[in-house]
C-alpha cells in the first residue's frame, strides 16, 4: 500500500535532499537559508551530521524526510539507488503526502524516469527529471545548470529551490526531456575528454607541450577549459602515481562515466537509435580516466 493519506498539508518551505555526495552535499547546504527548512538524509551519517551543524535538519530515515517535505531532491548514483529510495514501506512513495514534488537529479535512463513518474502520478505525487551539470565546484558556487522535464506549473514551483544552487534552469520539455538532455550533454563531454587525451598524447609524441594545444584550441573553439583541466590534471598525477593510486583518484569518476554512457546507450536502444561512437566511448572511457596507454579497437 503506497501513499501517505495524511490530510494535514506539509509546509512548502520544508525541502528535503537525499544524497550528500560531491555535488549533493553543496546543493543541500545551499538550501540552508531563511526561505527554506532543509531536511537531509544520506546513508553516510557524517555527511548528515556536518550539514546539521550548519543548520539543516538531519533525518534518521527516508520515511521521516518524505513525510514532512513538500519538495524532495534525489542525487544518488544510479537507477537502482533511486528505486530503493522510492519504493517499499520506508520509501518516498509510501510516506510522502499528495502534491509533493520529487526531483530526480541523478543521471538515469529515460525509461526508468518515465516509469517512476507514472507511478508517482497515481499517488498524487509529482516526479520530475531535473539532472544537473557543472560539477562540484559550481555546486559550491551556486552556478549549476538544471535541465528539467515536466509540466510548466510543476517546474515553476521548483525554481526557487533550484535557484539556491543553480544559475540557469532549462525547461527542456515534458517529462523525460531533462534526462534526455543530460545524457546527450554527458556523451558530448566524455567524447571531448577522450579526444583531448589522445590529441595530447600525439602532441607530446611530436614534442609539443599541452599548453600550445590549449592556446590554439581555445582560440578556435575546439578546446574548452574543462577538457584542458581534465587532461592536464590527469597527466600530472599519472606521472608520479602507481596504477593503484590512479584507481584511487580517478577510478570512481571513470566508473561513473561508464554508467552515464550506458544510460545513454540504453535510452538510445529504447528509441531505436544506434550510437556507435558512444559504444566506443563506453569501452574506452575508464582507460582514459586512469591514463592507461593501451588502445582498444572500435567495436564492430
Amino acid at each position: 500500500m503506497y501513499g501517505n493519506e495524511e490530510s494535514e498539508a506539509v509546509e512548502s518551505s520544508n525541502v528535503g535532499y537525499i544524497g550528500l555526495g560531491n555535488i549533493g552535499k553543496p546543493c543541500a547546504e545551499r538550501l540552508i537559508t531563511d526561505a527554506f527548512s532543509a531536511h537531509v538524509f544520506d546513508v553516510y551519517q557524517p555527511a548528515v551530521d556536518e550539514l546539521a551543524e550548519k543548520g539543516a535538519i538531519g533525518c534518521a530515515s527516508v520515511a521521516e524526510l518524505a513525510s514532512c517535505c513538500a519538495h524532495i531532491g534525489i542525487c544518488v548514483r544510479d537507477d537502482q539507488q533511486v528505486e530503493e529510495l522510492l519504493y517499499g514501506d520506508g520509501g518516498i512513495f509510501a510516506n510522502a503526502t499528495r502534491d509533493t514534488i520529487v526531483a530526480i537529479h541523478s543521471t538515469v535512463t529515460q525509461a526508468s524516469l518515465l516509469k517512476w513518474a507514472e507511478q508517482a502520478a497515481e499517488l498524487g505525487i509529482h516526479l520530475i527529471d531535473a539532472p544537473i551539470t557543472g560539477g562540484a565546484h559550481r555546486a559550491v558556487d551556486g552556478t549549476l545548470c538544471y535541465m528539467v522535464g515536466g509540466s510548466a506549473n510543476v517546474v515553476d514551483r521548483c525554481r526557487a529551490v533550484f535557484a539556491t544552487s543553480g544559475e540557469k534552469v532549462v525547461h527542456a520539455g515534458d517529462l523525460g526531456a531533462g534526462i534526455a538532455l543530460k545524457l546527450c550533454n554527458n556523451f558530448i563531454q566524455y567524447t571531448e575528454f577522450v579526444a583531448m587525451a589522445e590529441a595530447a598524447r600525439l602532441a607530446q609524441a611530436c614534442g609539443l607541450p599541452l599548453d600550445v594545444l590549449k592556446e590554439v584550441g581555445l582560440s578556435n573553439g575546439v578546446v574548452n577549459e574543462q577538457m584542458y583541466m581534465f587532461v592536464s590534471g590527469r597527466n600530472g598525477l599519472a606521472q608520479n602515481c602507481s596504477d593503484e593510486e590512479m584507481e584511487e583518484f580517478f577510478g570512481a569518476m571513470g566508473k561513473l562515466a561508464e554508467k552515464d554512457l550506458q544510460c545513454a546507450l540504453d535510452t538510445a536502444r529504447d528509441h531505436g537509435v544506434t550510437l556507435p561512437t558512444a559504444e566506443y566511448m563506453h569501452n574506452r572511457i575508464l582507460d582514459v580516466f586512469l591514463a592507461r596507454d593501451e588502445s582498444r579497437p572500435a567495436p564492430d
